[in-house]
């Protein structure tokens, strides 16, 4: 397991230009002053830290005894008969917590322990990351605050009395849409009032030092996925396939294989309805902008001004996306295509009644387009099945 871990990385670091904290074009750093030192003492932190030996052995510690990995990478038999494809599913759902977020967020709090923070804030959405980082504090005994919009509040209210249960402080917003974007603009409201703070962000997004934090923490799931579908089939998938908002998860199991130019890595975003008006689908209807921070793609209006996205996931209904992922995307490295709330729907109903396994809303996502890219093809895939639906049972599936 240790030499596993050893090798966890951000991906192509060739390709990363880490002094900017750009990839490509799309990166960089975005912010008022008053974050610009803070954010440049995060990165420098963050560099020497992961380079410690002590604290590669506390990260491995607590990712193999607290959130229980490796997590399975599961052949689901029943739906490769169904679909006329080879499925693995790599199990993010079974993780403590119930999803790919507690990856983050284990490590993200040994790094804010080691800087001394007196308080921890992060943005949820579907309420995964707000469990992760609310749990990571309650193991750690350090105050955590969650901002949230009060609509994602309402629909994860599940998710909501997980955060309170574990001692976290619940902050809706009724600001915009009440959802993810706008979680993100109050927690960053906050960090800037209160410099003694430690953001714990969930997604590969915003400035630099954050997607390279996220990407690195989240890049186990690739690492552990490659080894074990080699150890399966004797080969690599020809496909692999994730779910993307900010971009968390799919970078997690993209990173590992980005080398293998063989291998199709394809996301699947929040379609919504499916029109540039109704739609979460940032790398598909988005144009290049700065946005919270960073310069990626972006939905907007005419005027080029960031609009609200729509997607029956709380955790896809973000209007921004990673930088990296958009790097991904123009270097033609990855492929990325709407799935609609429909689809979406549809997946969550098979998956659950032919495996027994009820996906997250948004792992519905990619399992939707596994179906609809691979059906009849025979072809080897893995489909990273990024968290687990009970939040999403008393919606209408």
């Amino acid at each position: 397991m240790s030499n596993l871990y050893s090798n966890i990385t951000v991906g192509p670091l060739e390709e990363m230009l880490e002094t900017e904290g750009t990839y490509g074009n799309f990166g960089g750093s975005y912010v008022p002053e008053v974050l610009a030192e803070k954010l440049k003492f995060l990165a420098d932190f963050f560099d020497k830290e992961v380079q410690k030996q002590d604290f590669k052995d506390e990260l491995i510690r607590d990712l193999i005894t607290y959130v229980g990995r490796p997590s399975p990478l599961f052949k689901a038999e029943n739906l490769s008969r169904e679909i006329g494809a080879t499925l693995y599913l790599k199990r993010e759902d079974l993780n403590h917590t119930g999803a790919h977020k507690i990856n983050n967020a284990i490590g993200q709090i040994l790094l804010a322990k080691r800087m001394g923070a007196k308080e921890i804030i992060a943005e949820t959405g579907a309420g995964q990351h707000g469990v992760a980082t609310a749990t990571a504090a309650a193991l750690y005994g350090i105050p955590c605050k969650i901002f949230m919009g009060a609509i994602d509040a309402e629909r994860q209210a599940l998710n909501v009395k997980r955060m309170e249960l574990l001692g976290a402080k619940v902050v809706t917003t009724t600001a915009g849409r009440a959802t993810l974007k706008d979680a993100v603009d109050a927690a960053l409201g906050y960090y800037i009032e209160h410099p003694d703070v430690f953001y714990l962000l969930g997604s590969q997004v915003g400035p630099h030092p954050y997607p390279k934090i996220v990407g690195y923490f989240q890049s186990v799931i690739g690492a552990e996925a490659r080894q074990q579908i080699l150890n399966a089939e004797g080969r690599l998938p020809e496909v692999v396939i994730a779910c993307i908002g900010g971009g968390s998860n799919a970078i997690g199991m993209f990173s590992a294989f980005i080398p293998d130019k063989e291998v199709r890595l394809i996301g699947a975003e929040g379609g919504g309805k499916n029109t540039p008006q109704h739609t979460a689908a940032t790398l598909s209807y988005g144009k290049p902008a700065v946005f919270q921070g960073t310069y990626s793609y972006c939905l907007v209006d005419d005027q080029g001004n960031p609009i609200a996205s729509e997607s029956i996931a709380a955790g896809l209904d973000y209007p921004g996306i990673s930088p990296q992922h958009a790097f991904l995307k123009d270097t033609q490295r990855a492929q990325y295509e709407p799935i609609t709330d429909e689809e979406a729907k549809s997946a969550y109903k098979l998956l659950t009644r032919l495996e027994g396994i009820q996906p997250a809303i948004e792992s519905s996502h990619a399992v939707a387009l596994a179906i609809k890219k691979l059906k009849g093809t025979g072809k080897l895939a893995i489909i990273n099945l990024s968290g687990r639906g009970d939040k999403d049972v008393s919606r209408e599936i």
